[in-house]
């Protein structure tokens, strides 16, 4: 099936939309998670603690974030005759 221009150019514009929706909330993840152990003089175990889980969270919640927008953005499907929506018709 070939797609219409527009159809390429909202596809294109949905996925920057995922990318940077994503970084966003991947940054402010990271940012509560990290942020105390980089703000303030916390103990190394707390710190390492808070740092580890920064970096872990915030690859998920990205990779998370980009599949859900992008499968929320699935587009409907045609149907082969146009204007015909009963079967026997």
């Amino acid at each position: 099936m070939r797609r219409t221009q527009a159809e390429r150019d909202a596809i294109t514009v949905e996925i920057g939309y995922a990318l940077c929706s994503a970084a966003f909330a991947a940054a402010v993840v990271f940012g509560a998670a990290a942020g105390p152990a980089l703000l303030f003089a916390l103990p190394g175990a707390v710190e390492g603690l808070l740092l580890g889980a920064g970096a872990v969270l915030a690859p998920v919640l990205f990779l998370v974030r980009v599949v859900s927008v992008l499968m929320r953005f699935r587009p409907a499907d045609q149907p082969s005759q146009p204007g015909r929506t009963r079967p026997d018709s």
